[in-house]
């Protein structure tokens, strides 16, 4: 399993391209799965990433609504994506709409999957991250 770590600042370019972090580019060459993810990033798999989600999605039981909204928003917004020579993704619009990606964009490493977010969608998540930390590790004990 590849091990991804760190925060990157990223450009996209007029057509859609980014190019991927020198550091996560050898566990991404095989292709990746670019899909929607929560708080309006996106979320990047490595293919073998991508096949223990999707597996545990497709497992939920389809009669859950909740269930059936989580499906959608990931299997059905997936795509499968190469990185060109360059070892740029092309990211397509409709997810860059999703994510409100512009120029701009964020590259975080999430230990099994990268996430991309909108620059100022970021900052303001890592803020509001930053000021709740003290609750957000009391939950953690209970884990």
């Amino acid at each position: 399993m590849d091990n991804f770590i760190g925060q990157f600042s990223h450009s996209i370019d007029e057509k859609g391209r980014m190019a991927v972090p020198a550091k996560f580019k050898p566990s991404l060459k095989q292709g990746v799965v670019v899909t929607r993810g929560f708080d309006n990033c996106l979320i990047v798999y490595t293919m073998p990433e991508w096949q223990k989600e999707a597996e545990k999605v497709s497992a939920l039981p389809m009669s859950k609504k909740n269930n059936r909204a989580i499906a959608r928003l990931k299997l059905a917004g997936a795509m499968e994506v190469k990185l060109d020579s360059q070892g740029r993704i092309l990211l397509p619009d409709y997810l860059r709409k999703y994510a409100y990606l512009e120029k701009k964009v964020v590259v975080t490493g999430l230990y099994n999957h990268i996430e991309i977010w909108d620059e100022k969608i970021w900052n303001k998540y890592k803020s509001n991250a930053e000021k709740e930390s003290n609750k957000i590790a009391e939950q953690l004990e209970n884990i």
